[in-house]
């Protein structure tokens, strides 16, 4: 997919790897559409990117809001060939805590966000999707998901964190294959610890300790890196139904 024909969408587009990748995309003559909850940070960063992007203030666990933007977005940039997942939460907490076991709402929560919320811009995408022209290729669009290392190696109080992203990663391949028919690739990237607005905000010494347990290189991954492998998926038609983990070669530890 040539980058100056790439019409994206891209949920927790208003900070972090979202928004790197919309940088990244919007730099090679892409045309981006970021979802968000943060309406403030949509406004500055499509002020940043400029005419080539817009913003639209949505959850992407409301099915009808969902479904109502990305035919905005998609009259906005004159069509819709990418959808890019990067909205996300922690859901951070024990099965049994200290005070008391998780409540239940925390863990559908999450499951609702991560996982629901990934599908139903997937799903809402590839309705648009099917009716492109295809490319050279057969081509009509792609859908790239944001799972996490998590998934594999969960840690201690991330029971709920990684059962939605193990759901992101188990959800691609059969995604890939149902929409094979029309043209739509769907692929998955599992960060590893990534520099985000998270760990900016954490103790220098806990930074330090996160960027020494990652074989190499030793150090948090950079949001431009994500936008990196993103762009390189979009580029490569071959790829499909695959989960990239992108990690250093770390494997998280219990706690």
């Amino acid at each position: 997919m040539q980058a100056n024909s790439i019409k994206a969408v891209i949920t927790g587009g208003a900070s972090g790897l979202g928004l790197a990748v919309a940088r990244h995309l919007v730099a090679g003559g892409a045309r981006v559409a970021l979802l968000d909850v943060q309406n403030d940070k949509g406004q500055a960063a499509t002020a940043e990117l400029g005419p080539a992007s817009c913003f639209f203030t949505a959850d992407v666990t409301s099915e009808d809001t969902v479904a109502s933007v990305l035919e905005q977005a998609s009259q906005a940039m004159g069509g819709l060939n990418v959808a890019i997942n990067c909205a996300g939460i922690i859901g951070a907490g024990r099965v049994l805590g200290r005070e008391a076991v998780m409540p239940l709402e925390l863990f559908s929560r999450t499951i609702n966000v991560n996982l629901v919320g990934s599908f139903n811009l997937a799903k809402a995408a590839a309705d648009l999707m099917q009716h492109n022209e295809p490319d050279e290729h057969g081509q009509r669009g792609v859908i790239i998901n944001t799972a996490s290392v998590a998934a594999y190696e969960g840690q201690v109080g991330q029971a709920a964190y990684s059962a939605s992203k193990g759901g992101v990663v188990a959800m691609t391949l059969p995604m890939a294959r149902e929409l094979a028919r029309f043209g739509i690739r769907v692929m998955t990237i599992a960060p590893g610890i990534f520099w985000t607005p998270m760990v900016d905000g954490m103790p220098e010494s806990v930074q330090q300790s996160l960027a020494a347990s990652i074989p190499f290189p030793s150090r948090l991954g950079q949001p431009e890196e994500f936008a990196d492998l993103a762009a390189f998926i979009l580029a490569t038609p071959y790829l499909n139904g695959e989960t990239i983990r992108l990690d250093g070669a770390v494997r998280l530890a219990t706690r």
